[in-house]
C-alpha cells in the first residue's frame, strides 16, 4: 500500500449504549474484526467504527453554531484526511488499520440533535464513514492518521 494523504486523530467517542450518549475518550482499544472495546457496536460486521472529518464540521459549525462534532455520533474524528470516496481504502491511526466499508449517510437522529444538521451533512460524503478493524490497538488523540489505497493483485 501507499499513503495517498496524511493527518491525525482529533477527537475520540465511546458509545455505552445504543441511542446512547458520546462519551468523549482520550483513547480507545480497537479489537480486530471486532470494533471499539467498551462500545455499544462493538461486534458488528460491517459497521465496526465510524469516522468523521474535523474539516466537515468546521463548515458545519459556520451554518449552525450550535452543532458539534459528537452530535453526528461518530467514533472518531480526524483532521488532514478525506474520507469522500474512500470504501475499500485502509485509514491507518497510528497502529491500528481500519479497512473503509462505505458511507455513513446522516439520518433523522443528526435533527434531534441539532435542528438541520442532517441537512448539513447531506452530499459529498459529509456523514463520515464506516469500517471494520483490519489490525487493532490503541488509537489515541494526537495519533497520526493516513488513507491508504489497496495493493492491486495480479
Amino acid at each position: 500500500m501507499h499513503d495517498a494523504r496524511a493527518g491525525r486523530v482529533e477527537a475520540l467517542w465511546l458509545k455505552r449504549a445504543i441511542r446512547g450518549p458520546m462519551d468523549p475518550v482520550h483513547e480507545a482499544s480497537l479489537v480486530t474484526e471486532d470494533g471499539i472495546d467498551g462500545d455499544a457496536n462493538r461486534g458488528r460486521s460491517q459497521r465496526q467504527v465510524t469516522i468523521i472529518e474535523a474539516e466537515v464540521f468546521d463548515r458545519v459549525c459556520d451554518q449552525l453554531p450550535d452543532a458539534t462534532p459528537a452530535m453526528r455520533r461518530a467514533n472518531i474524528m480526524v483532521r488532514g484526511i478525506a474520507l469522500a470516496e474512500s470504501r475499500d481504502q485502509v485509514l491507518k491511526l497510528g497502529s491500528v488499520s481500519i479497512r473503509i466499508r462505505g458511507e455513513t449517510r446522516p439520518c433523522e437522529r443528526m435533527d434531534e440533535q441539532c435542528d438541520g444538521l442532517r441537512a448539513a451533512l447531506e452530499g459529498g460524503w459529509g456523514g463520515g464513514v464506516y469500517g471494520t478493524v483490519l489490525e487493532g490497538g490503541t488509537v489515541r488523540i494526537g495519533d497520526t492518521a493516513s488513507l491508504e489505497r489497496p495493493r492491486l493483485v495480479d
